[in-house]
């Protein structure tokens, strides 16, 4: 007997005797949507943690912008996305601006929506974590002596190349801590998809507990999933820090 198929039959002589029903350790069926809805959860989850970096980044910049109307576009972002709830922002991008886009043909001749839900899911979580990634940059950015931007200015740098080899590097290195809170609070939130019926891991185990009403079973499985998910992120962004932490620089 197989390691695999003998866990499977000791979850199942678990439910017959005492009534504990973990039906994704036993029941094929089961098992294969609860393994995709964990696979969506992670695309989500690295999808949007991504983007929201990346949006951080190029947002601190804006910040900086000489434009005036650059500066002024950057923070209504921050305060449109930073002071509003995140579904109320999902259910605009999916039932608002997914209403006025085209649809298109299925292969069977259904309408269908341009965008799908992942899409609009990890569009929504990136612009409400990237509002705080900017602000997170940002402080990193206004702790960097101004001396050591002269420097860089001195030496030929023009601003962009001050800003990605110089700035952003040390900036880095101090919003670090606040930067992991940010996305930890990110991986958590991408429970919200389940409103907009992106097939994620609350979604997922919302129908199995409802086919086998075994709630209690399946919360215990998702709260020790997300305990994991966050820990190897904390951990990955712990190791990050100590790997970029240098002596003299504050951290």
């Amino acid at each position: 007997m197989t390691p695999g198929l003998a866990i499977a039959n000791w979850f199942s002589h678990l439910n017959d005797t005492t009534g504990v029903n973990f039906t994704i350790f036993y029941d094929p069926y089961d098992r294969a949507r609860f393994l995709n809805g964990f696979w969506v959860t992670l695309e989500l989850s690295g999808v949007t943690i991504v983007g929201s970096v990346l949006l951080g980044i190029v947002g601190a910049w804006g910040q900086m912008s000489r434009q005036g109307w650059i500066r002024w576009l950057v923070e209504g972002y921050i305060q449109l996305f930073r002071n509003t709830p995140p579904l109320v922002q999902m259910y605009f991008f999916y039932f608002g601006l997914s209403a006025l886009l085209p649809k298109m043909r299925n292969g069977v001749g259904f309408e269908e929506p341009l965008i799908n839900g992942f899409a609009w899911a990890c569009l929504s979580l990136i612009c409400f974590a990237g509002s705080f990634n900017v602000e997170i940059f940002r402080s990193g950015i206004e702790a960097i002596p101004t001396a050591t931007t002269e420097a860089a200015e001195s030496l030929g740098f023009t601003r962009l190349q001050t800003y990605i080899q110089v700035t952003l590097p040390l900036a880095l290195r101090i919003c670090l801590p606040a930067l992991t809170n940010n996305l930890v609070n990110l991986v958590k939130t991408t429970t919200l998809a389940y409103a907009i019926a992106v097939p994620e891991l609350l979604y997922v185990s919302n129908q199995i507990w409802s086919d086998n009403e075994n709630v209690p079973e399946m919360m215990l499985v998702l709260f020790v999933i997300y305990i994991a998910l966050v820990g190897i992120l904390v951990f990955a962004m712990h190791a990050w820090e100590r790997a970029l932490r240098r002596p003299g620089l504050g951290t």
